[in-house]
């Protein structure tokens, strides 16, 4: 893998249920923009084309709660940067940016990828 991402690859971010944090979900079970916001850079696991089985069994190995997924294309059309950054536990990481010097995502942006957001698990 390489920090090439294609429009269509699909980036999964794993989020604590409303039982625990209840802030990230709303009233309707949809995803809030407050689950898009990390001052770091918001951690992702990057599909690599998996099927969103392999990759929530990857992810339920090292995280607890929901996941949820978006395109890379949502990325960019939000004006979002993404970003390769794989660690020695996960070869997957990767981190969505607000600009190439802001990690932080802006409130557009978060609203944005919440509104295009999937829950798979």
């Amino acid at each position: 893998m390489d920090n090439e991402f294609k429009e269509t690859e699909k980036l999964y971010r794993a989020v604590y249920p409303p039982d625990v944090m209840d802030m990230f979900w709303k009233k309707d079970g949809t995803i809030s923009s407050a689950a898009f916001a990390d001052p770091k850079g918001l951690s992702v696991d990057r599909g690599n084309y998996r099927t969103d089985s392999e990759v929530i069994s990857d992810m339920k190995k090292r995280f607890t709660g929901n996941i949820v997924s978006v395109y890379v294309k949502n990325c960019y059309d939000a004006g979002a940067i993404v970003r390769y950054l794989p660690s020695k536990k996960n070869q997957y990481h990767s981190e969505i940016h607000g600009s190439t010097d802001t990690p932080l995502l802006s409130k557009y942006q978060r609203r944005f990828l919440a509104l295009r957001a999937v829950t798979v698990c």
